[in-house]
C-alpha cells in the first residue's frame, strides 16, 4: 500500500529531475553559472512543494475535511515570488552591460514547469518543456541571422590640448557606419586627460573591430575601452 501511495509522487519527482536538467544543459553548455544542477534543484523544489498542497489531504484528520479549504494556487505563488530572488541573483551588471537575463528567465519558467509537474499536468509540463528549449536553443540561432543593431559603449582619453572634437569623433565613428548617442564627458588626472564616453550603434558588429584598429593609430588617443553591450 505504501508503495502505491509513493508511485505517483515519485515519479512526479524523476520527471521534474528530468525536465530541469534538460533546461540547465542549455545553460550549461553555454557556460553559465546557473547551469545544470542548479535548474533541477529549481524544478525539483518547486514539484515538491506543490505535491505537499496535492497530497495534504492524507495528513489533515478526517474529522476536519469537511472544514478545511486550500488553494494551491498560494503555493504556486509563493513558488515563484522565491524564485525571483534567485533569479536576480544571476543578473550581473557591469557598467553599461547586464547579463544573466535569459537565465534568470530560463530559472523561472524552469520553476514553472516544476510546478505543473508538481501537480500531475505531465503533457502541459512536456510542452513547455519543449517551447523553453525550443526558445533557448532554436530562436538564438534565428537572431543571429536577423539584420540587428549592435551596440557597444566606448570610452577614449586624450591630453587635454591634444584631443579630437566631438565632430572629429563622429566623423571617424561615420567613416565605420556607425553612430554615436550618449556623448559625455570626464576629466581624470587632475585635469590632464579628457575622457569621452558614448554609446556607439552599428549594423554589424564587425564595425566595433574596425573602429578599434582605427582608435590604435590615432597618436592623440592615451586609452579606450571598447565593450559590446549585450545580454
Amino acid at each position: 500500500m505504501l508503495l502505491e501511495e509513493l508511485t505517483e509522487p515519485a515519479l512526479r519527482l524523476v520527471v521534474a529531475v528530468v525536465i530541469g536538467g534538460l533546461i540547465g544543459l542549455d545553460r550549461a553548455y553555454r557556460g553559465r553559472a546557473a547551469g545544470f544542477r542548479t535548474h533541477i534543484l529549481v524544478c525539483l523544489a518547486s514539484a515538491l512543494l506543490m505535491l505537499l498542497m496535492d497530497y495534504q489531504w492524507q495528513v489533515i484528520p478526517t474529522d476536519f475535511v469537511d472544514t478545511v479549504r486550500v488553494d494551491p494556487m498560494r503555493m504556486a505563488q509563493g513558488i515563484m515570488t522565491g524564485i525571483g530572488f534567485l533569479g536576480a541573483g544571476v543578473i550581473m551588471q557591469d557598467k553599461q552591460i547586464v547579463r544573466g537575463l535569459t537565465t534568470a528567465a530560463s530559472i523561472w519558467i524552469t520553476s514553472a514547469i516544476g510546478i505543473v509537474v508538481g501537480a500531475g499536468y505531465y503533457s502541459v509540463a512536456l510542452l513547455g518543456t519543449v517551447l523553453t528549449l525550443v526558445t533557448l536553443a532554436l530562436f538564438n540561432k534565428v537572431i543571429n541571422v536577423l539584420p540587428t543593431r549592435h551596440y557597444a559603449w566606448l570610452t577614449v582619453s586624450f591630453k587635454r590640448h591634444e584631443r579630437l572634437t566631438q565632430e572629429q569623433m563622429e566623423t571617424l565613428m561615420g567613416e565605420h557606419r556607425a553612430v554615436v548617442s550618449n556623448f559625455a564627458y570626464k576629466l581624470q588626472d587632475s585635469g590632464n586627460l579628457v575622457v569621452y564616453q558614448m554609446t556607439l550603434r552599428a549594423p554589424e558588429s564587425s564595425r566595433f573591430d574596425e573602429i578599434a584598429n582605427d582608435l590604435l593609430a590615432v597618436e592623440p588617443v592615451q586609452d579606450f575601452s571598447l565593450r559590446p553591450l549585450g545580454e
